[in-house]
């Protein structure tokens, strides 16, 4: 004869239970939503007089033709791999810094990484813009100080290349606090001992990070890796306060292009059908590095 379970085990359930019906109702209904317009001919006249059709997989048809879908599939990609790669690699540079510091000094720049990390978005965005303006701009002013005359007036957002670069250092420079701190973290719970031991045996600075604390820290290291992929891919509200995806579609990306069309063609079905393949490139990445960490796991 079974026993019913008790009280006390069905308490982590119920404790969990708000969460998940939280999550079901601010991303599962998006989603769903998302994907059923993506079948549907949802113009501007289904949404203010209701009675969209359904256009089964034309939607996807249409966009998955479309060159520029192509082209903007890859600058997403290339831009993501661009910001990551940058972001790993400042953040993990800080959070060994921030282990090699004093008190004194390991306080004063988590602070300043708490702070940048605490700005606003739009607020970051703001600053960014005012310091790369043509006339007004700080940058400006110092290449030209510093002698570079031909940067008097010079206008970064009305080049593509430029606009890029400084919104690569603008997502760099917001998302670095994060992964550096948690990084940083991380390293506070490896055993000084275990240094100790590989100073000892003779192991530099570049053999002990890659034999002790690369291995130590892959776990973190992968989840600050998947979320700066996540926060990275879905990027929006910089690329479209700066550029909106000018000069030229030079910083389109694939969440601006799907807001451009949903907005400026009010085809709201093309829009929800690129979103809904943004999902599942982004799922397919994850899944990918996801599948090659575990290979690399059983490997071991």
């Amino acid at each position: 004869m079974t026993k019913r379970p008790g009280a006390g085990a069905l308490l982590p359930y119920l404790l969990i239970a708000p969460a998940l019906f939280g999550c079901l109702l601010l991303l599962g209904y998006p989603l769903l939503r998302n994907l059923l317009i993506s079948v549907q001919h949802y113009g501007m006249t289904e949404l203010i007089r209701g009675g969209a059709g359904f256009a089964g997989l034309d939607n996807y048809r249409r966009i998955l033709a479309d060159p520029e879908f192509w082209q903007v599939t890859r600058r997403t990609l290339g831009w993501t791999a661009l910001n990551v790669v940058l972001i790993m690699l400042l953040s993990t540079g800080i959070a060994l810094l921030l282990r090699r510091l004093g008190r004194v000094l390991r306080v004063l720049v988590t602070s300043g990484l708490v702070l940048a990390w605490a700005s606003p978005v739009i607020a970051t965005t703001t600053v960014f813009q005012w310091l790369f303006a043509s006339r007004l701009g700080v940058v400006n002013w110092l290449l030209v100080t510093l002698g570079f005359e031909s940067y008097r007036d010079y206008s970064w957002f009305a080049d593509g290349p430029a606009t890029f670069t400084i919104l690569v250092v603008l997502v760099v420079w917001q998302s670095v606090p994060f992964a550096a701190i948690t990084l940083h973290s991380a390293l506070l719970t490896v055993p000084e001992e275990l240094y100790e031991s590989a100073r000892l045996d003779g192991a530099g600075p570049w053999r002990t990070f890659r034999s002790l604390t690369l291995p130590i820290l892959s776990p973190v290291f992968g989840l600050v890796l998947c979320l700066e992929v996540i926060w990275v891919f879905r990027c929006f509200a910089q690329i479209w306060a700066i550029s909106r995806g000018g000069p030229d579609g030079a910083t389109t990306t694939l969440p601006v292009y799907a807001y451009r069309i949903a907005q400026s063609l009010h085809r709201y079905d093309l829009g929800a059908a690129v979103s809904t393949l943004t999902v599942l490139l982004l799922v397919g990445v994850l899944i990918a590095y996801f599948r090659r960490l575990l290979r690399q796991e059983a490997d071991q």
